[in-house]
């Protein structure tokens, strides 16, 4: 038995089952069976609690050389999608609580994320790069629809003409699609739909709280019906879980609107590889070993490389066959056959506010 604490019973609608003990933990604890369980007939419902933090920034520097952005801001930490593969889960560490239940249930929001990217935007020789929003956890994650966050930070960034890229898998983004349409006439926004599988079931189980296909492909299409080119991201591709549908989905995905595409094989950092193991143990035990053993050749014999440039494609024989099915997909639907079109950086501007200095003339 090792020390983290495991979570017997089954909850609906999660991704992950169990609660493991974080990297961070000082705490050691051993689950006993005491017959309470099986007392039970039905389980309450584990519910999601929300708390407000107050953040001292909003905008976040990426230097990761994989991936061309430079700057993203994440409204919230923990997302509510509950996808088991989500490579954000060990961040819950950092506040002490577990990358498992505790990242899909017990979440925070930047209360003051609007406040913090307008004083960004005002600051004297402010420099303008595009913003990719929500690059860790969903930033359309079903908890938006109440809080409203990532649609006022797009209210902003219209007001301000600046440029921004948005990464989902929630259906909620249909809601901004007048600010988006507003944005794409000063090419002021890139949007990429991210797309896992075509299998209902097993999105179910593997992001059960995510938007189903068929809505992901619709997404494609209402952004094209607004002058957007979208791109689709299949992420992650999982040996022997998804893999297989590598060709489909940009057939699809292509055929709904799509004008680009990547991918990124499945990573595991830190805690996210018992969890893992877990969800493959309680969803597909008969192929678990061999799931983790192609897991293991795409990353040098581990469970994970994070080295740049290894650690989105992975290495050996099986990532060269994945680029090569992907690249010759992409050719036959007609996807990345041009360059990405540069967002605007030059339309930039900061309205007045009332209580601005007037410059001295003399």
């Amino acid at each position: 038995m090792n020390s983290s604490t495991r979570i017997l019973q089954q909850h609906a609608g999660r991704g992950s089952q169990t609660a493991p003990a974080h990297r961070f933990s000082r705490q050691t604890r051993t689950p006993v069976d005491d017959g309470w369980a099986r007392e039970l007939d039905e389980l309450p419902k584990l519910k999601t609690e929300v708390r407000p933090e107050i953040a001292r920034t909003i905008v976040n520097t990426v230097n990761s050389p994989d991936i061309p952005i430079k700057q993203s801001i994440n409204p919230y930490r923990g997302c509510e999608h509950g996808c088991v593969y989500c490579f954000a889960r060990p961040t819950h560490s950092y506040l002490d609580l577990s990358p498992g239940l505790d990242f899909e249930t017990r979440l925070s929001y930047k209360a003051n994320a609007v406040e913090l990217l307008e004083k960004k935007f005002r600051t004297p020789g402010y420099r303008v790069e595009p913003i990719a929003l929500g690059i860790n956890t969903d930033a359309y994650q079903p908890i938006e629809r109440k809080l409203g966050i990532t649609r006022r930070l797009l209210e902003l960034m219209l007001e301000y003409r600046h440029p921004v890229s948005l990464l989902t898998k929630g259906v909620l983004m249909l809601r901004d699609l007048d600010l988006l349409e507003q944005l794409a006439e000063q090419n002021l926004v890139s949007v990429s739909i991210s797309v896992t599988t075509m299998d209902q079931d097993l999105k179910r189980r593997m992001e059960p709280r995510t938007a189903s296909p068929r809505a992901r492909l619709n997404m494609l299409s209402r952004l094209c019906e607004i002058g957007i080119s979208p791109s689709v991201m299949v992420a992650p591709v999982i040996p022997a879980i998804n893999d297989h549908e590598l060709e489909t989905i940009l057939a699809r995905s292509a055929g709904a609107g799509a004008s680009h595409a990547g991918y990124v094989v499945l990573r595991l950092p830190h805690e996210l590889n018992e969890l893992y193991r877990d969800w493959l143990k309680a969803h597909y035990p008969e192929r678990k070993d061999h799931v983790m053993s192609l897991i293991n050749q795409l990353h040098g014999g581990k469970d994970y490389d994070a080295r740049y440039g290894l650690r989105q494609r992975g290495q050996g024989p099986f990532a060269e066959l994945l680029a090569q099915r992907f690249k010759v997909a992409a050719r036959k639907h007609g996807l990345n056959t041009g360059l990405s079109a540069e967002l605007n950086r030059e339309a930039f501007v900061v309205p007045k506010r009332g209580g601005d200095q007037f410059k001295l003339i003399g």
